[in-house]
Formats: structure tokens, sequence, C-alpha cells
């Protein structure tokens, strides 16, 4: 958000939202764009993109319903489920293009407090893995960006 001291902005309904899901227990990672501009990627998404642990579709629309969120969850012939209200830019992600599952990937995760919310995100290695295997053209053209982030973390990193 434009003037916002996070690189990822979050609405109060999105706020909500994100506290609901950890209250039901609803295991999510964020992914995508928004997770690699947490991890100083200079890159401009206008979603947020989560993954949740399979069979999680009950305490999913118990959290949407507890912060006011509109869920809908899909259905037949390609309808992916759907999240929408009032300041609401939350995709829900079904698979990730050449990663393990979210069981596994999970282990790949950090965790950053964005808004005073701590949230697991994927890390930046395997967000441009998934990016790399989706092959589309706005994956292909966000990578260079995405791989120049990724070593100047290394960077960081290594310095005492």
């Amino acid at each position: 958000m434009a003037g916002s001291s996070e690189p990822v902005g979050l609405s109060p309904t999105e706020r909500a939202f994100l506290r609901a899901l950890q209250s039901q227990g609803v295991p999510f990672m964020m992914v995508g764009i928004a997770a690699a501009r947490l991890q100083g990627a200079p890159v401009v998404t206008e979603d947020i993109d989560l993954w949740f642990a399979e069979d999680t579709q009950t305490g999913i629309a118990a959290a949407a319903k507890e912060a006011g969120v509109i869920y809908i969850p899909g259905g037949i012939a390609m309808n992916p489920p759907t999240f929408g209200g009032r300041d609401v830019r939350v995709d829900q992600v079904l698979t990730m293009s050449g990663l393990a599952s979210f069981d596994e990937e999970l282990g790949n995760t950090i965790v950053r407090e964005v808004n005073g919310i701590r949230l697991r995100i994927l890390n930046l290695e395997r967000i441009i893995a998934s990016k790399r295997a989706a092959n589309r053209d706005k994956d292909r053209a966000v990578l260079p960006a995405l791989e120049a982030a990724l070593v100047a973390l290394r960077s960081r990193e290594r310095k005492p």
C-alpha cells in the first residue's frame, strides 16, 4: 500500500480474515508476488495469494464469516474458490506449479510479521521455482527481479 511501512499492507478486513483463519486453526501460507515483496523483491501485485492445506474448506468458510468476508468455495468446471468484500484482495491458490505438496512446502516457509500478524511466507527460492515451472508470460517477466532479490537476500544473510 502506498505510504505503508510494510512492503505488503493489509486492509482491516484482510487483517481480520487472517486472524480468523489462525483462530480457526486453518493451515495456510502466503505465496506469490506478495510473499516475494515481503522478502525484498521490487515487484508489484494487486492481490495476496494464500495456499491452504487440503480439507480446510469448513475452517476457511468459518473464518470468512467471522471476518465479514464473502467466500464462494468454487465448484465444478474450473470455478476456483473466490473471496470478496470490502477491501479484500485475497486469492485462494489450489496448487503451486513445480512444487511439492502443501505439507512438504510448509518446511520451506519463513515467518514474518505483517501489520501485526505473524504469517508463514513461502521462501523466495520456492516462489522462483514455481514461477519457472508455471512458465506463463507474466511469470517469465518477473523472474529477473525475483532472482536479483534472491541474490541480494543471500548476500545479506552471509554478512556477519
